[in-house]
């Protein structure tokens, strides 16, 4: 069997993967600010690092998966000032911080559970790990690099990179950028001119009275900084150095690059020994932005309630979209490539439907060998894609190579017994392997969402229906029914009902 291969951005190469402890794999993934909805732009790393998990797991490591929330702060430093991005969204929908940060948490294990994504084994949150950033900034500050200004802390990036130059770890040394370049290139930012070089990044930022979410500290109230907050939790659960860190790429600069600075100071060590970025995605050739007005939500993905879509997609049909392209090569939404993967889909759903209705008691002596052996070198091959760096492209490529032959079976423009016994119960049960349990691709029939979403609306109005005669008894029995079923259902202050899958 092939030795997994990753791409380690680090380094810029593909390396052999070696974990830290044999057996045992500790897996870092950036999670999202749930300050506003999900959008396409996390369809593609949580499905990316799904796969990663998926194919750990099978190769048989035991895995700590951990995955944050990112429910304070994280402020954007290229903005005309520093913006707490969940106290500004609470303000504009008038809600309190954390039922923001709830109602926008629930969305995204929604939409991820849409996309059949697996559960991280630990997912913190930032406001659970104050006390954590608030130690590690401690530390940076004891080792003089870090200061605190108007009950604000900065790294000193300068610094840093002067000492840790010397022992080839300068800042930078993840993105490719030089600090020098950087220094002379980066603008002077409004607000920001309390920092020492436009390169330095906040740990800690003062928050005046009015400000939402803050939090007591040595250097007054205030909140952490986007970058503190994975550096704290990768640490507490993973240790000081664990083996994969990943994310998207517009995460390498600057995000993974402090927290490499941060982490090194706290713990004297890059914190991960592999980093794995997904390439971005453009929506109809551009890139995703407000400007372009093609910021896209999943809901608004599986819904088609979009001006930029003709139709709804189901989640799968995201999901096998996402898995046709290389996860470091760039992918491009648009309605012809995903109305070609629902295509595909569909032919792939129903070759894997008369694959397993194929008889698996054929003659040996009838045999076609050069098929026949044709068929276990394509099944034999995925295993070597996935270990090349997680190749789901060239699996699905393989996968649609075996689609005729299944189907030319069923249709018998092929031999019944063309195949071995031994070949078939091999094809149903590698398929099943790589369909379902490693690309996590899951069987949907047209037209069953909406069959259910009928079901639960029948059921929400009889609801309204006891509850307007004072029948609280079968109100209550609908509504705990659902909720043992993991349909939550909320009632909305204008007196309609919104309901929730887990």
């Amino acid at each position: 069997m092939s030795e997994l291969k990753v791409y380690n951005s680090l380094t810029r190469e593909k390396e052999i993967f070696k974990p830290i402890t044999k057996g045992h794999v500790g897996l870092y993934v950036c999670g999202p600010t749930v300050s506003g909805e999900s959008h396409l732009g996390h369809a593609r790393p949580y499905v990316t690092f799904d796969i990663v998990y998926r194919w750990l797991m099978h190769s048989g490591y035991k895995v700590r998966y951990v995955r944050n929330i990112t429910d304070a702060g994280h402020f954007e430093e290229e903005g005309r000032a520093a913006e707490d991005k969940i106290s500004k969204k609470a303000v504009l929908e008038k809600l309190e911080p954390m039922e923001l940060v709830q109602k926008y948490t629930n969305l995204y294990h929604w939409a991820m559970h849409k996309l059949n994504n697996l559960d991280p084994t630990i997912e913190p949150t930032a406001t659970g790990h104050i006390i954590e950033q608030i130690g590690m900034i401690e530390k940076i500050i004891a080792d003089g690099y870090a200061y605190v200004i108007n009950g604000s802390v900065y790294f000193d990036v300068k610094k840093y990179n002067e000492e840790y130059a010397k022992r080839g770890e300068p800042y930078g040394i993840l993105s490719g950028r030089v600090l020098e370049e950087m220094l002379e290139t980066t603008r002077e930012l409004d607000n920001q001119e309390e920092k020492h070089n436009t390169a330095d990044f906040a740990l800690w930022k003062n928050a005046p009275p009015e400000h939402i979410m803050r939090w007591k500290s040595p250097w007054g109230m205030g909140f952490p900084g986007w970058h503190i907050e994975c550096s704290a939790m990768s640490t507490k659960y993973l240790g000081a150095q664990f083996d994969i860190h990943g994310g998207g790429m517009d995460l390498q600069f600057p995000h993974h690059e402090c927290e490499i600075a941060q982490s090194n100071v706290c713990n004297n060590v890059i914190p991960a020994r592999y980093w794995i970025h997904n390439n971005m995605i453009t929506i109809n050739g551009k890139k995703m932005g407000k400007s372009y007005n093609n910021v896209i939500t999943l809901t608004q993905l599986f819904t088609g309630e979009h001006s930029l879509l003709h139709q709804a997609y189901h989640p799968m049909v995201i999901r096998f979209f996402i898995l046709q392209t290389h996860y470091r090569s760039t992918l491009d939404f648009s309605n012809e490539a995903l109305q070609a993967s629902e295509k595909g889909l569909k032919r792939l759903w129903e070759a894997y439907d008369n694959l397993k209705k194929l008889p698996t008691n054929g003659s040996q002596q009838s045999t076609d060998k050069e098929l026949d052996e044709k068929v276990k070198k394509y099944l034999a091959e995925m295993n070597d894609f996935m270990n090349d760096d997680f190749s789901t492209a060239k699996v699905l490529a393989n996968i649609f190579e075996l689609v005729p032959v299944i189907n030319g079976i069923k249709d018998k423009h092929v031999a019944a017994d063309a195949l071995s016994a031994e070949t078939i119960q091999l094809l149903q049960k590698e398929m099943k392997l790589y369909i379902e349990d490693i690309l996590g691709l899951q069987m949907h029939v047209e037209g069953d969402d909406n069959k259910l979403d009928g079901i639960i609306n029948l059921l929400i109005n009889m609801r309204k229906d006891a509850r307007a005669k004072k029948d609280y008894a079968t109100s209550d029995r609908i509504r705990n029914e659902l909720q043992t079923l993991g349909i939550q259902l909320k009632d909305e202050k204008d007196g309609n009902i919104s309901y929730t899958i887990n």
